[in-house]
């Protein structure tokens, strides 16, 4: 399955490229640099949000990018890990209603 990886909140409006730090074809673990971005005061680089291998590279160093920017697509085996957290926040916060119902009545 393709997922988009984005810039996560930097911090501020607008970042350029500096290095990309892999090629399409790599297979990456989570939390490995993906990029090197650099703002007007600090240079940072942008982790992998989890493992895959690189499909496609959106970017090229020189680009100016910003939060939610498109960077990357990953390829990864079976469902998007994103989605696994926000099914499981989604249960508990629709069992909260009911069961705070329940007592009051």
């Amino acid at each position: 399955m393709a997922i988009e990886i984005k810039v996560p909140d930097i911090g501020t409006d607008e970042v350029e490229i500096t290095e990309i730090l892999v090629k399409v074809g790599d297979k990456v673990e989570a939390e490995q640099s993906l990029i090197t971005v650099e703002g007007d005061k600090a240079s940072m680089e942008v982790p992998a949000p989890f493992a895959g291998t690189v499909k496609e590279i959106k970017v090229n160093t020189g680009d100016k990018v910003s939060t939610g920017s498109l960077i990357m697509v990953f390829e990864v085996a079976g469902a998007a890990p994103a989605a696994a957290p926000a099914k499981a926040e989604a249960a508990p916060a629709a069992a909260a209603p009911a069961a705070a119902g329940g007592p009051a009545g």
